[in-house]
C-alpha cells in the first residue's frame, strides 16, 4: 500500500534535503519523542539556532517527518512501498535510504504509542453552507420555503495532517437561529463564577 502525500506534506519535508543525514535521524527520533510526550516549542527553537534555519521551518519538517512515519506504520507499509511512496519526493537516494532506516527502526515503536494514544474526536477544519429558496410548486404556486445546507469538513487523526470527513446537514432558518441562540448563551454561561467555579472543581 502506497502513502498519498499532500502538496502542504511534500513541502514540509522539502526541509529535510536542506541537512545532513544525522540532523534528519536527529528529526525522527525527536518525532518519535514527541509522539509520546507531546512537541516541545524550546526544542525547535534550539534547532532552529543550530542549523541557522527559520523556526517554522524546522517544526515543518519535524511534523512532516512525524507524520510519514506515523502513517507508514499505522498502514504496516511494506519496505518496498515505503520506498516507492517516497520517490515522488525527488529525494536522493541516500535520504531516501535514510528515512527508510528510521521508519524500520522505529516502526514497532510508534505502533505501541499510537495503540495507547486516546481516540481523538473529529475537529472543525471548514464549514461550507448554501441557501436554497423553493418558490413553487405544482400544487402551490406562490411559496417561500428557505433551506440551509451546511457541508461541515470535520479532521480526524489530530494535527494539520489529519485526515479528513464531512457531514451535511440541512435546516430551515428559524432552527438554525435558535440553534446559535442556544449555543450563545451556553457559551455565556461558561463565562459565569458558577461555571468556573465547577470546572476548577472537577480538574
Amino acid at each position: 500500500m502506497l502513502l498519498v502525500l499532500s502538496e502542504e506534506h511534500k513541502e514540509h519535508l522539502a526541509f529535510l534535503p536542506k541537512v545532513d543525514s544525522a540532523v534528519v535521524a536527529e528529526f525522527g527520533r525527536i518525532a518519535v519523542e514527541f509522539l509520546r510526550r507531546g512537541t516541545s516549542p524550546k526544542i525547535y527553537e534550539g534547532a532552529a539556532r543550530k542549523l541557522s534555519f527559520p523556526v517554522e521551518m524546522v517544526q515543518h519538517g519535524v511534523e512532516g517527518l512525524m507524520f510519514l512515519m506515523t502513517e507508514s506504520s499505522k498502514l504496516m507499509v511494506s519496505e518496498v512501498d515505503f520506498q516507492d511512496s517516497v520517490l515522488v519526493l525527488g529525494f536522493s537516494e541516500e535520504l531516501n535510504e535514510v528515512l527508510l532506516q528510521l521508519y524500520l527502526q522505529h516502526r514497532s515503536q510508534i505502533r505501541s504509542i499510537l495503540s495507547l494514544l486516546p481516540p481523538r474526536p473529529p475537529a472543525y477544519h471548514n464549514l461550507e453552507w448554501r441557501l436554497d429558496v423553493q418558490v413553487a410548486t405544482r400544487s402551490i404556486r406562490q411559496q417561500v420555503v428557505p433551506m440551509v445546507t451546511m457541508r461541515l469538513l470535520l479532521a480526524t487523526g489530530g494535527g494539520i495532517h489529519g485526515n479528513h470527513s464531512a457531514r451535511v446537514v440541512q435546516t430551515d432558518p428559524s432552527t438554525l437561529l435558535h440553534l446559535i441562540t442556544t449555543l450563545e448563551a451556553a457559551l455565556a454561561a461558561m463565562k459565569t463564577n458558577h461555571a468556573r467555579r465547577i470546572l476548577r472543581n472537577i480538574k
